[in-house]
Order: C-alpha cells, then sequence, then structure tokens
C-alpha cells in the first residue's frame, strides 16, 4: 500500500497533465462493493491503457485511498498526490483587508484549485522503474499523439487499481440508505481512478454489489443480475456500455428502489423510492411520446438502447436534475399526482428537456469547450420542438419570446459570448451554473432557431439527423460536433451563403451583445406610404463592441458599424390585408429612413379644407396631408398595425412607436401571442391610460379565447393602470371578472372551487396576485384590494373539488404578502394574520404537495413583518418561523424559513449579525442542497 505523498514542489506532478503523458484509456472495468452498513465503497478498476514511450500513466483520483496497482498482473510503482495537500490558502487570504480583496483572494484560491485539479495526480509506472516517477516524467517530452495507432495497439497494458473511497463527500454521497452520484465537472474522480476529462472516452463494463434487496441502477445496458456465491445477502448488478462516454457521465444511484417499467415502452424504465411510486405513475404517463417523438424527428432510435430515470428526495440531490448516460436522477418533487394541476408543464418540460440532453451533450459531444453552447442549444431546440408538439405553438412562441427578453437583458459583456476561448478557458465551465448558465442556455437557442428561420425547418431536421446518422455510423463513428463542422451542414445541406454564415457565427456566437431598434413612423396620405426611421443600437457598450470588431470609437464609427447580418423584415397590416416589407438592413448605417408602400385606400372622402384665414399661423392649407399618426383617427389612415420581426428571427430588443390605437388594433385584432404580449407591454409602459386602454385589456381577458398567459399578462397591466385617477377602472374590472367567474351570484360569496377548466383555473388563480399590486398616489393599496383578498382567504371552498387547491391557496396568501397596509386598512392585518396562523397549523396536520402551503405562509409572515416593523414584533415571527428549521422539516420548508429569518436579522440588526446567523445554519444544515440554497439566497 503507498500512501498519498505531497508533491516536491509545486511543478512536480502540476506541469504534465495525464494529456502531456501521452495515455489513452481504451476501456475501463468498474467493480465496487457497497457496504451500507458501515457506509464504505471499495473495489477495483481495470483499464485497458495505450502506454506511452515513457512509460507512465497519469490518472486523476481524489479523495480515494490506493492499495495497490497492478501492471499486466504484477505489481508495480506509484505515485499518488492528492490536490487538497498541495493548497495555497495561507497565502491567499493573507493580503485581505475589506470584501473587495476578500472577493479577490476567494476567486484566486478558487481558480487554484481548478488548475490542480487539471494536473494528473496518480502517476503509475508501466515499465521497468529506474527513478522517482516525478523526475523520471520531468526527463522526458512526449507530443501529443507522436504515437501511431499500430504502436498504440503494441503498447497496450493492463492496470488494474485495488481502492477505496476515503472521503464519501463529493461526487458520490451516501443519504440513509442511499447511495448516488452526481455528474458535476471533475467529480467522477473521487469514486473510480480514470482520466477525468470531458474530451477523453472510452467503453465501460460496470458491477456493483448490493444488499440483495436493493437495486443497483447505472449507465449502459443491464446484462445481468446475480446473488454473490461468498455472500448470499448480497447481489451483483452487472451493466455495460458499449459507446464511449467521458468518466463524468457514469452515474450510479443504489439503494431500496421500486422500478415501474414503461406500459408502453420497455426500453424506459423509471425507479424511486417507494412512498413517491403513485405519484411517479401518474407523472410518467406522458413520458413515451417525448421518446417515440425524439426519435421520429431525428429519424433514429434512442443512442444508449435503454433509458432510466430515478427520482430522489430533493435533501440527497445536489441539483433538480443531474445526467450521465442512458440515466438521468432527478429530485422527486418534481413528481406529482393527479389532483395537482401547477407541476405539470414545469415537469414535462424537464423531462423533455433532460432526455434531449441524452441526445445532444451527452450522446453527442462537443469538440472543444468552444463547442459546448452548440451542443446546449442543439438540446434546447429539441425541447422547444417537444414543448409545441405537446403544448402548442402558443406556449413555445410565448416561452420564446419571454425567453429573447431575458437574452437581451443580460448580454452586455463578454461573459455571453457563446464561443471564446477566454471565456470558455478562464471561466472554467462556470459559465454554465445557475441563472447565468441558464440565460446562455436561452440565447443558444435562439440562435439555432434563428439559423433555422433562415434555412427552413426541414433543412434544419436533416442537419440534426445528418449528426445522428454520423455518429451511429459503424464504419466512421463521428460523435463529437464541432461550431464549424455545424457552419459545414448550415452551408451544405441548409443551403446558407458562406459570407452569411461567417458573418453570422461572428456576431451571433463569437461576440456578445443584441440589437436594440428604436422605431417611429408616420403616415404620409399623399403617397399612401407609412415613413419610419429606424435607430439601432445594442445592448453592449458601444466601446466594447468596437473592440470586438477592431474598429475604432470616432464619430463614424459611431453612426456605422458592423451590426447584425442580415435584412429585419416589417409587417404592415392594413384595412384590407396584411403585407411583409423586408427592408430594414441591420449592418451599416445605425439610422435608417423606409417607405413602406400601402396598399388599401381610404373611401373617396373630399378633404375639407377650412375656411380662409381659419389657420391664425397662415400655414399653407394641405400642409397636413404629411402628419403624425398620433393624431391620426382609424378613419384617416388605412393602418392597422405595424410590426418589427414579426417572426422572430432576431434576438432583439424592439422599441416601437405607434399611435395607440394601433396598439390596441394589435392587441384585439392579431392572434399571434407575441403580438399580444408586445401590446400589453407597450399599453402598460404608458404614461396615461386612458378609457380605451382599460377597455381593451378587459377584453383581452374576459376572452377564453384568448391563450391563458396572454389574459394573465392583460390582468396584470389593468392593475397597473389602475388609480385613484381611473376612479379604479382597471381594479374594479378584475373584481368583476374574478366574481362574475367564481362568486355565486344570490348570496354575493365564492362557490366551491371547480378546476376543471385549466386555462380558467390559471387565470383566476392569477387575479388576487394582480389585485394585491394595485397601488393607490401613496404607494399604498386600496382598502378594497385589502377586504376582496381576505374574503377569497375566508370562505375558499375545496369540498367537492377533484383537484388540489394547495397553489391556489398559496397564490391567495402570498397575495397578502403583496399588500402595502395603509391606515385604514390595517384593521383587516390581524384577521389576515390569523387566517395564514390557521393554514399553518392546517398544514402541520396534513402536509401539503412539497410544502407549498407553509412555504407560501412564512414567505408572506416575513414580508408583512419587514413592512410594518412598527406593528409586528419581529421577535413574535421569528418565533413562529424558528420551528420550521428543525431537521425533521421537509428541505424546501427548511429553506425557506432560513431564508426568512436570515432577511429579518438583516433588517434589524445588519449584515454582520446575519453572516454569524447563516454561518451558524451552514453548520446546522444537514443536506448538501439545503447548503447550497441557504447560500445561494444570500
Amino acid at each position: 500500500m503507498a500512501k498519498a505523498r505531497k508533491p516536491k514542489n509545486e511543478e512536480a506532478p502540476g506541469a504534465k497533465t495525464s494529456e502531456n503523458t501521452g495515455a489513452k484509456v481504451l476501456h475501463q472495468k468498474l467493480f465496487l462493493s457497497i457496504d451500507f452498513k458501515k457506509r464504505q465503497i471499495y473495489g477495483y478498476t481495470e483499464l485497458e491503457v495505450s502506454v506511452p514511450d515513457i512509460g507512465i500513466v497519469g490518472l486523476h483520483a481524489e479523495n480515494l485511498g490506493i492499495e495497490s496497482v497492478l501492471v499486466d498482473g504484477e505489481p508495480t510503482v506509484f505515485e499518488y498526490y492528492p490536490h487538497h495537500q498541495n493548497s495555497e490558502t495561507e497565502s491567499n487570504w493573507n493580503s485581505v483587508s475589506d470584501p473587495a480583496s476578500a472577493a479577490d483572494a476567494a476567486a484566486m484560491e478558487y481558480v487554484g484549485v481548478l488548475k490542480r485539479e487539471d494536473t494528473a495526480n496518480l502517476l503509475i509506472n508501466c515499465c521497468k522503474p529506474s527513478k522517482d516517477l516525478s523526475e523520471q516524467l520531468d526527463s522526458v517530452t512526449l507530443e501529443n499523439g507522436s504515437q501511431s495507432s499500430g504502436e498504440a495497439k503494441q503498447n497496450v497494458k493492463l492496470i488494474r487499481i485495488n481502492y477505496w473511497v476515503e472521503k464519501i463527500e463529493s461526487g458520490i454521497h451516501f443519504d440513509g440508505n442511499i447511495v448516488h452520484t452526481d455528474n458535476q465537472m471533475r467529480r467522477a474522480r473521487c469514486w473510480f481512478p480514470c482520466i477525468d476529462d470531458e474530451y477523453h472516452r472510452c467503453s465501460f463494463d460496470l458491477e456493483f454489489t448490493v444488499p440483495h434487496n436493493f437495486v443497483a441502477v447505472s449507465v449502459g445496458k443491464l446484462l445481468y443480475q446475480v446473488m454473490c456465491k461468498e455472500d448470499t445477502t448480497q447481489k451483483t448488478y452487472v451493466y455495460e456500455l458499449a459507446i464511449p462516454i467521458a468518466p463524468r457521465w457514469v452515474s450510479l444511484v443504489a439503494g431500496p428502489l421500486e422500478i415501474l417499467p414503461d406500459q408502453t415502452n420497455f426500453l424506459i424504465s423509471n425507479l424511486c423510492l417507494p412512498h413517491d411510486l403513485s405519484r411517479l405513475r401518474n407523472t410518467m404517463e406522458f413520458f413515451h411520446e417525448a421518446y417515440s417523438y425524439y426519435e421520429d424527428y431525428l429519424s433514429a432510435n434512442f443512442p444508449f438502447g435503454f433509458y432510466k430515470q430515478v427520482f430522489l428526495p430533493p435533501e440527497m440531490v445536489v441539483t433538480s436534475s443531474t445526467s450521465g448516460a442512458s440515466l438521468s436522477i432527478f429530485s422527486s418533487h418534481i413528481l406529482y399526482d393527479e389532483r395537482v394541476i401547477d407541476q405539470t408543464i414545469d415537469t414535462r418540460i424537464k423531462l423533455a428537456s433532460a432526455l434531449a440532453k441524452q441526445w445532444f451533450g451527452v450522446y453527442i459531444t462537443p469538440e472543444s469547450p468552444n463547442d459546448d453552447w452548440l451542443l446546449d442549444g442543439l438540446a434546447g431546440f429539441l425541447t422547444d420542438m417537444f414543448i409545441k408538439q405537446f403544448l402548442g405553438n402558443n406556449e413555445a412562441r410565448y416561452r420564446r419570446y419571454k425567453a429573447n427578453c431575458a437574452v437581451c437583458k443580460a448580454d452586455d459583456s463578454g461573459a455571453m459570448c457563446l464561443s471564446s476561448s477566454p471565456s470558455c478557458r478562464d471561466l472554467f465551465g462556470t459559465h454554465s451554473i445557475g441563472m447565468h448558465g441558464k440565460i446562455r442556455s436561452w440565447k443558444s437557442g435562439a440562435v439555432l432557431q434563428m439559423l433555422e428561420k433562415q434555412m427552413g425547418s426541414d433543412s434544419f431536421r436533416k442537419i440534426l439527423q445528418k449528426i445522428i446518422s454520423r455518429a451511429k455510423d459503424p464504419s466512421n463513428s463521428i460523435r463529437s460536433l464541432s461550431t464549424k463542422e455545424f457552419r459545414q451542414f448550415a452551408n451544405k445541406i441548409g443551403n446558407l451563403e458562406r459570407p452569411f454564415l461567417k458573418e453570422f457565427f461572428q456576431r451571433w456566437v463569437a461576440s456578445y451583445g443584441c440589437p436594440v431598434l428604436r422605431i417611429g413612423l408616420s403616415y404620409n396620405k399623399r403617397k399612401n406610404n407609412v415613413e419610419m426611421a429606424a435607430l439601432r443600437e445594442c445592448t453592449a457598450a458601444l466601446d466594447a463592441r468596437l473592440s470586438v470588431i477592431g474598429a475604432t470609437s470616432d464619430s463614424e464609427s459611431r453612426d456605422v458599424d458592423a451590426g447584425w447580418p442580415g435584412i429585419m423584415s416589417i409587417r404592415v397590416y392594413e384595412l384590407d390585408g396584411m403585407s411583409d416589407h423586408p427592408k430594414l438592413p441591420m449592418a451599416g448605417d445605425r439610422w435608417q429612413l423606409l417607405e413602406l408602400p400601402c396598399h388599401s385606400k381610404l373611401a373617396a372622402k373630399r378633404y375639407q379644407k377650412p375656411k380662409k384665414g381659419g389657420k391664425p399661423d397662415g400655414a399653407e392649407d394641405n400642409v397636413d396631408a404629411i402628419a403624425p399618426l398620433e393624431n391620426k383617427t382609424s378613419i384617416e389612415s388605412p393602418l392597422a398595425w405595424i410590426k418589427a420581426d414579426p417572426e422572430m428571427e432576431y434576438i432583439a430588443e424592439i422599441h416601437l412607436h405607434q399611435p395607440l390605437q394601433m396598439w390596441v388594433n394589435q392587441l384585439e385584432k392579431d392572434g399571434d401571442v407575441v403580438a399580444q404580449a408586445q401590446a400589453i407591454a407597450s399599453l402598460e409602459a404608458l404614461k396615461q391610460h386612458s378609457f380605451s386602454i382599460v377597455n381593451a385589456l378587459k377584453n383581452v381577458l374576459t376572452d377564453s379565447k384568448v391563450f391563458w398567459r396572454i389574459r394573465i399578462a392583460a390582468a396584470f397591466a389593468l392593475a397597473k393602470t389602475a388609480s385613484e385617477e381611473s376612479d379604479w377602472a382597471g381594479l374594479q374590472h378584475l373584481i368583476k371578472f374574478y366574481k362574475s367567474r367564481r362568486f355565486d351570484a344570490e348570496i354575493g360569496l365564492p362557490k366551491p372551487n371547480d378546476f376543471r377548466d385549466f386555462p380558467e383555473y390559471f387565470v383566476l388563480e392569477a387575479i388576487p396576485h394582480a389585485i394585491a399590486i394595485v397601488r393607490g398616489a401613496e404607494g399604498k393599496s386600496p382598502r378594497e384590494a385589502v377586504e376582496f383578498i381576505l374574503q377569497l382567504l375566508k370562505y375558499n371552498d375545496n369540498s367537492g373539488n377533484s383537484y388540489s387547491d394547495v397553489f391556489w391557496l398559496a397564490v391567495l396568501v402570498q397575495s397578502v404578502g403583496d399588500l402595502e397596509f395603509c391606515q385604514q386598512s390595517l384593521t383587516f392585518l390581524a384577521p389576515l394574520l390569523k387566517r395564514i396562523d390557521r393554514l399553518l397549523q392546517f398544514d402541520r396536520l396534513m402536509p401539503s404537495y412539497n410544502g407549498i402551503l407553509t412555504i407560501s405562509c412564512i414567505r408572506t409572515l416575513a414580508q408583512t413583518a419587514l413592512k410594518l416593523s412598527d406593528s409586528i414584533s419581529f421577535d413574535h415571527i421569528c418565533k413562529l418561523i424558528e420551528p420550521f428549521r428543525n431537521s425533521d422539516t421537509i428541505l424546501q420548508i427548511r429553506i425557506e424559513g432560513s431564508r426568512a429569518l436570515l432577511d429579518i436579522e438583516y433588517q434589524s440588526k445588519g449584515i454582520s449579525s446575519a453572516l454569524l446567523l447563516f454561518m451558524k445554519y451552514l453548520v446546522e444544515e444537514s443536506s448538501l442542497r439545503g447548503w447550497l440554497y441557504s447560500h445561494a439566497g444570500t
């Protein structure tokens, strides 16, 4: 047995990575026994390795105890350098004097750890030992790939490493009677020695020995399961994965799992703990359709053959979903029974997204870090196709519109470059984490959708089919994909010209920033056309963009810049029809003047000239033949409304200035959900909200034929229009609409809940929240709004309803937290808090789905206490919330309780006290995910 050694100097193992040694793993076998009683994992791995001329193989291993190493059955010399023993922590932190320097020190420490992890730290001698391995490695310089394939075959060694997992804290986790892995970056090395590199792949054979009543599920095909001869209480599961993958995609879950085979497709298996089985059965009813749809769209069978999905309690998993080759691990909080409505859409999209990543991301892999965006985008594109097919075109377009809006707001720095060597290298993969990573994913998918618009859906589909068929071809299997190759496909299959593609990828993929267009228009009656002026800007700073394209910041560059490839279309809706005008260039002059011909003609009507002397300024009689549209009525212009980029061919922020009536026309007459959403946003942003605006929003809200998300947007816009000046018209419309659907007209009280109409359910569920954000001149909620929400809470009746009202009630409770109480409405505070306390007690006796109701109560109590600190005692609220941090409560409730108490501590005692409390919570938190969420909450 060799003990872990500390390197003689920083360069000893650090300067030579596993790639530089020239070793390549051709095949790897993994044999592990899991002792749940002793919480131990031990066994061995065998690697078929093409050994370089140097004779040394470098592997990654962390938190492992290496017992012995054999090469072709013979013991050999090896050296093991755990990375955690070579840290410069003290030197980094000695210079800390303020928060800024502390942040710099933390960043230096983190980057230092990542760089050290890049190096191979298990060095194995595959030839006769002559001297210290690190010295031997330093003395030889080997060019990458210097061996021919014939030489590689002649020098293949079988390396066996006997080891145990020394620290079960990263990569693999023990949680009660469950063992599971995660696929976080560079964490495969924490449970088996390997070349833990994203771009180093090999096939795997896997054997896991567990108690006979447990299930071990892993990647690949389950060949068989057999009882151990030496110990009949143990069972071994044997898996085979012939498709080469990176070690990161090897996953394992073992424990007392229940197996639910898919009733339609025997290749799909679902697993969970016994108490989640009924929810799993209900959740997975749709899944075979998504599985079959992807196979049909890509004209290929699922690449890994069998697909397994495992659902574990949320406190066990590190993230809500984890991918392995043919295996996805999810948090069980996304499961739902037949009575839950609100979770359905999000869960289906999450499951479909994980399946899409199996195709693009796990099976088809990026050729380099610069190509990560492409696989991420292709998986997102495939998910969008699922949404369109199974949730409807309206849902797909609305989500894409909202995602594009988020991208435009965030795309202002180099970190949003999708394919940039510095950002991909220097960020060490962290650019794909958190909300920033999600927005990058949205941008990746949107860029690919722009390409699809350019070449057509059929051509784009053929490209994806080509990528998959090429990977499946046994004679020339290519499973990596580069941005350059994708450009070639777009040229050859998509028939897009090379100059356009070069400019497109340079601007959208290798650079950052989205176009911002400010467009104004006027109707020229004499010419019967629309005169349009457009100014093109960018979400990123001008100087930064100029540095990307190599221009200077002079006056000429400020009027002319590289822009974006292509021409934006303007769609004009007239009295007699609609016409598209692809006339707005997205490059060149930043200022553009356009003339768009109109095809409709006004009814013959003699123009009434004013009488002589009628104009005090002596202007010419025909001067207003050209006049701004703001002063024109629909009778004086053939225009109904105008849309810029109607098909979302650009990720662009568009500010179109058209008359109020045209926005109303667009909202009421355009059936496209994106056009309706844009009209609502524009009408809401106006400083003055006339009767016509309020009436148009009311009409959309009450029209059951309108997409339900648009109706919700109209409800919130109505809330924004409500004011004393308009006699609270928006508020009155919201209350009137709700009562017309949910109140008994005879007794004037809410009827028992009936949620059978799902779109109507979602709209009505949002109304209390919209009412709660109505504000008067002093920023306070109207008395009528407070009284109405109290009435809804008081008389909620779910008896006889076949669906759960937990989300319905949660929104009502959160609406209380959104209220701003004035002196007149403070009398309702005590009854509201009493109702919330009653709901808390009820939820303790009969816990709601995922603790949703308790979470909303905790959040509302904290919000109300912070707003009314003079009327409500912080100590009293803290005593109410503190019990919900107990270890016997579910994770989501513990997290919300911690966040609420930290917010109150910060507001009442300041940042130092809040940080001390936070550190206390970190020590007390038992689950890794709870720690992560608590950290994110601060």
